[in-house]
């Protein structure tokens, strides 16, 4: 008698593979990760600002290195200027010298108006750190007039608005410490590129509070670039305080006190941390 086969383990076999999800599977690409967000593009990052840039002179026979200060304004690729150059015998630091050019990618060019026949032309590029301001690094060239074919290097920063609470001390050889405190605003740039400054000050002795006269340059209160002028009005006298914000944080200077019973002078400083 013919026998028939056993068939019970295919049976088994196919259960098996049924419950393992056995089959044809159909395969897909695999999707790359997300796409990171892009960084601003270069054109959204406004320069508008109090600056203020150092020269160094590359010529043998140069000019003395010098301070640019002022304001910088940009629409666009559009840049605008008003600065007042110190420290070259062919500039007077009163007369406010416009500024017109445009930035790209980070990179800067500006010529200025003439000033007794001189055309100051700047070039460079502009770079940011996140936490610090902007940094100008480039090369500048003055041609006609006084300092015809002087040129060099040329760095520059961005100042910080001085708008805040600050507190320091004012010292006189004879009379030690006076504490003193303000609260800080600083206005829009003015046409001659300086930011006018306000507030109340407050005094431990010596002197009633008293209140900054708001001005433009060269008459005070302003900051331009890292010169601060402050006239400080109180009820026994006026104070007369010419600093400059430092690098490290803190404005220093000299001041006057007069028409007053406090007739003082001596050296004072403002910090953004001390109270």
């Amino acid at each position: 008698m013919k026998r028939k086969p056993n068939t019970t383990w295919l049976l088994s076999i196919l259960v098996l593979l049924c419950g393992c999800g056995g089959g044809v599977k159909t395969s897909h690409p695999l999707s790359g990760p997300p796409a990171g967000p892009s960084g601003p593009p270069v054109q959204s990052q406004n320069i508008s600002s109090n600056w203020a840039f150092s020269t160094t002179s590359t010529v043998p026979t140069g000019i003395p290195p010098a301070t640019i200060s002022g304001s910088i304004a940009q629409s666009g690729s559009a840049v605008t200027g008003a600065v007042h150059v110190d420290g070259w015998s062919c500039f007077d630091r009163q007369t406010t010298i416009e500024l017109t050019g445009t930035v790209s990618d980070g990179n800067i060019s500006l010529t200025s108006t003439s000033v007794d026949g001189q055309v100051i032309a700047l070039t460079g590029s502009i770079s940011k750190k996140d936490g610090f301001p902007y940094v100008l690094n480039g090369t500048y060239a003055i041609n006609g007039g006084c300092a015809d074919g002087e040129q060099g290097d040329i760095t520059g920063v961005n100042v910080n608005s001085l708008a805040g609470y600050w507190a320091g001390n004012l010292t006189t050889a004879g009379s030690g410490t006076i504490h003193w405190d303000v609260q800080l605003a600083q206005d829009g740039a003015t046409s001659e590129g300086s930011f006018g400054l306000t507030g109340t000050f407050s005094f431990d002795r010596c002197f009633d509070s008293g209140t900054i006269t708001s001005g433009t340059f060269p008459t005070a209160s302003f900051i331009v670039g890292r010169s601060v002028n402050l006239e400080i009005k109180t009820t026994n006298g006026t104070i007369t305080f010419l600093g400059t914000a430092d690098p490290d944080g803190l404005i220093r200077g000299n001041f006057t006190a007069s028409g007053g019973p406090c007739e003082l002078t001596g050296t004072g400083y403002l910090s953004p941390w001390e109270y």
